[in-house]
């Protein structure tokens, strides 16, 4: 009888009974960058356990490729990346990617179609990591997804519902509760308030610093109005609270891009700012220093937040575990809430 030939052992084998990814344990046997010492070495105790032999090709495919790390925004607006919220975080990304041999890839993932596609691309292994932007809740597909994945993620903001193992964002209820404790110390009293998506973390968390500085004031906090962190929602929906509540004296715009609409449709309605109405956005983008007047806003560090999760990423795939960060905001006074 023909003896089968001998099976050997492969590198997901490996990596496996390392535990680490993939990508690691190829970088690890092929004395790549960016990989911790205690993942070298529980590579090289999983490569003598197991009897492993590089493969000669794939060892010259992983010495000279630096793999890729996939952005996916959970939008389905092409327009997306014009936004300068998002344009701050592919910097920050992209800069910290730069000290790394890691390729950036960008795909917008909310339609069935673009989730269909994101899907392909990681369960082909054609992405290291994954890095997951604007997240609804926990029943987003793309958190599904992630969840689902053996591969290194961070997230960039926490999802509504629950909380991702590893994510970076920004302190948005206290900023929001900052802003709004300004507004009230400099002796407004009936202060509106235009909120983002609430089906985002950020949206909910951000107006929950709202409600939370109004209460301890035993200020009224009904005067709301939902928005979509856009400038032309930001533009309707003060429009809006002016009909229904034409004696507020300030308004927080719980972003700058909806800050910037409410300031133009406050200037239609004729209230002077801030003589009239007095207004605090939230993000401080360049946007907020060119409104008329410039924009007294929450500032949050877009780009630092893109960099850290850039770093976070690279940290996982080398074998590390770092801790979470939920990074400062403060407020910047400028003429529209002086």
């Amino acid at each position: 009888m023909r003896a089968q030939p001998k099976r050997h052992p492969t590198l997901d084998e490996v990596a496996a009974r390392a535990g680490v990814s993939r990508t690691v344990a190829s970088r690890a046997i092929n004395n790549g960058p960016n990989v911790s010492r205690s993942a070298r070495e529980a590579v090289a105790q999983a490569v003598r356990a197991l009897g492993y032999v590089p493969n000669p090709t794939a060892r010259a495919l992983a010495t000279s490729q630096g793999g890729t790390v996939l952005l996916a925004v959970s939008h389905d607006d092409p327009n997306l990346f014009a936004d300068p919220f998002f344009a701050h975080i592919i910097v920050g990304v992209n800069a910290e990617l730069e000290r790394t041999d890691l390729v950036l890839m960008l795909l917008l993932a909310d339609s069935e179609r673009g989730r269909e596609r994101l899907e392909r691309v990681l369960r082909s292994r054609r992405a290291d990591g994954l890095l997951l932007l604007a997240l609804h809740g926990e029943q987003d597909p793309l958190h599904r997804l992630a969840q689902s994945l053996d591969l290194p993620v961070v997230v960039g903001g926490r999802p509504l519902h629950g909380e991702p193992e590893h994510y970076v964002d920004a302190d948005n209820r206290g900023g929001a509760r900052t802003a709004t404790e300004h507004l009230i110390a400099s002796g407004r009293r009936r202060i509106a308030a235009i909120t983002g998506r609430l089906d985002t973390q950020a949206g909910v968390a951000r107006h929950g610093g709202y409600q939370e500085a109004m209460a301890v004031a035993g200020l009224d906090a009904t005067r709301t109005a939902r928005s979509d962190f856009t400038e032309a929602g930001g533009a309707t929906a003060m429009a809006h609270l002016l009909d229904r509540f034409p004696d507020l004296d300030a308004v927080f715009a719980e972003s700058d891009n909806m800050a910037a609409g409410a300031l133009r449709a406050l200037r239609a309605a004729g209230r002077r700012v801030p003589e009239h109405v007095a207004v605090v956005g939230f993000d401080d983008l360049p946007i907020a220093r060119t409104t008329e007047p410039p924009l007294t806003t929450v500032h949050q560090p877009v780009q630092a937040l893109g960099r850290e999760m850039a770093r976070m990423l690279v940290a996982l795939m080398t074998g590390e575990q770092p801790s979470s960060l939920l990074l400062p905001t403060h407020l910047v006074v400028r003429a529209s809430a002086p």
